[in-house]
């Protein structure tokens, strides 16, 4: 019979086999092709997801739902800690529907440090399967896409993920999970004590 610790070294394997099962279908799925799309930088002029790249082949662009969204800006301000170490392996953007004068006023009031794009008047989100229909409305999903740019020039979708309470990319998630009585009803908010 197992003891504790060797039951736990073999969840930790099953789930890191389980782990990498979920990462190759989410790969799998995602793989398309990609248009040069332009989108609005937080100075309102045009750039192109091309340009979004700054030199790199791999280009990170998460899916942020904006300024109204408090569990959004939950795992933005991670990523605000993690933007150096991001964009040291691939290019790293945030994008949202959010006008760049909106983006830019509240990036700025949460001291993020990352690049913010705008995708606002671009159907990129929904392209990207991150701006959904549901009964007669449109509705913005967060989460990540990753993208490789090809010799050619021509740039394709490699992977992406949806972002919820309780996933891998928020860290906070993770901690509360240990506590006495768990998350314990928790919510993001816009500012704390």
């Amino acid at each position: 019979m197992m003891n504790q610790d060797e039951r736990l070294a073999e969840i930790e394997k099953q789930i890191s086999a389980l782990h990498e099962e979920r990462t190759q279908l989410l790969k799998e799925s995602a793989k398309m092709s990609v248009d040069d799309y332009e989108l609005k930088n937080s100075d309102g002029s045009s750039i192109s997801l091309k340009e979004l790249f700054g030199g790199k082949r791999d280009l990170i662009v998460v899916h942020n739902m904006g300024k109204s969204c408090p569990y959004c800006t939950l795992w933005a301000d991670g990523f605000n800690g993690l933007s150096l170490p991001l964009a040291d392996r691939a290019a790293f953007v945030v994008a949202s529907p959010d006008t760049p004068e909106v983006q830019k006023e509240f990036a700025d009031s949460r001291g993020w440090k990352f690049r913010m794009v705008s995708t606002s008047g671009s159907t990129f989100g929904k392209d990207m399967g991150f701006t959904i229909q549901h009964e007669d409305k449109w509705y913005e999903m967060p989460g990540y896409s990753t993208f490789r740019l090809n010799d050619d020039g021509s740039i394709n979708r490699v992977g992406k993920d949806f972002f919820g309470p309780g996933d891998v990319y928020c860290g906070v998630w993770q901690m509360f999970t240990m506590l006495d009585e768990g998350v314990n009803n928790w919510h993001p908010k816009y500012t704390y004590a």
